[in-house]
């Protein structure tokens, strides 16, 4: 046998493949910038200069905006954090194409912001609608996700309807009935119908003043036209293509750390939270005191420190 495989130059050359296939993932510097999409671009941001693994926010809506996230900013001490808004609203190229308004899309936008980024390794937090997409990509890219942090949390419709028919069963009567009226005559701008959505709203949405940021200096609509066409008028009331949504068997294949938060007072009902992390082996669960769906603006200190601790603990493994 040959005392030399390979000539030195050549040793030379593997070793320097090994250093570089071992290096992790550019450091991500703060900044803003578009990826190109199926029907557009979608808008991202990255805040913080920490050096830990980057953490993803995917937003609620349909046709939400990631706005709310500028108040997990103090997260970026110890981590790049990596906000978007999905194509239709927010920065993102808005449109009223129906077509590509399915859930594939949308989680085939988070692979394309993920190749753009060069992410290797990062967690990923969804809030409401934005927990369902968090669990698809999941289900499609497991790849990298180091840990899942489903915040006020959607998997089914179904469950999520029942939710809100217990809260509102909470409110006044004439509360009820505005709601009861509207559902049965398909009437969704009545004054009444629209009152009892915005005490629902105080209730169980944003309970408090709905925080600003320094950070949030551009205009960044939201889409009426997505929420309506995918869920419907209101948080209580679900019309659109997501009407029979159910991705309950997708946490059960859950096998990473995973963090469940919800509001002491959000539509994701404590009791239902606690029912999916009953589904997700080793899962953990934190309830928000005093808040709604909008725990980041309810509590923004608590909610901080839930995903802060959480993801120290894993870091430090």
């Amino acid at each position: 046998m040959n005392k030399h495989l390979f000539p030195p130059s050549h040793y030379l050359f593997i070793i320097i493949l090994f250093i570089c296939g071992c290096q992790s993932q550019p450091h991500l510097k703060p900044g803003e910038g578009f990826v190109d999409v199926k029907g557009g671009r979608v808008w991202y941001r990255v805040i913080g200069e920490g050096k830990g693994t980057p953490l993803l926010f995917t937003h609620g809506g349909p046709g939400g905006t990631s706005r709310s996230f500028y108040q997990f900013a103090p997260l970026g001490n110890d981590r790049p954090i990596i906000l978007f808004d999905q194509l239709g609203s927010g920065r993102s190229d808005h449109n009223e194409d129906s077509t590509l308004l399915t859930v594939d899309n949308f989680v085939e936008q988070m692979a394309a912001l993920r190749r753009e980024l060069g992410l290797k390794e990062f967690y990923l937090h969804g809030h409401s609608w934005g927990t369902a997409l968090a669990l698809e990509y999941y289900g499609k890219h497991p790849e990298g996700i180091k840990a899942l942090i489903f915040n006020s949390p959607y998997f089914n419709t179904a469950i999520w309807k029942a939710d809100a028919d217990t809260l509102i069963m909470t409110l006044p009567d004439s509360v009820q009935q505005a709601i009861r009226a509207g559902e049965q005559t398909g009437d969704f701008e009545s004054p009444s119908y629209q009152m009892a959505n915005e005490v629902y709203a105080k209730n169980f949405g944003v309970r408090k003043t709905r925080l600003a940021s320094d950070l949030d200096t551009v205009p960044a609509p939201s889409s009426k036209f997505i929420y309506n066409y995918m869920w419907g008028p209101t948080e209580f009331t679900a019309t659109g293509t997501l009407k029979t949504y159910d991705n309950l068997p997708g946490l059960k294949r859950i096998a990473i750390p995973t963090l469940f938060i919800t509001g002491e007072y959000d539509e994701a009902r404590p009791r239902t939270v606690h029912y999916f992390k009953s589904l997700v082996q080793g899962s953990k669960m934190i309830v928000i005191d005093g808040a709604g769906h909008g725990t980041m603006h309810d509590n923004r200190e608590q909610n901080i420190k839930a995903i802060g601790t959480f993801l120290d603990s894993l870091d430090s493994r």
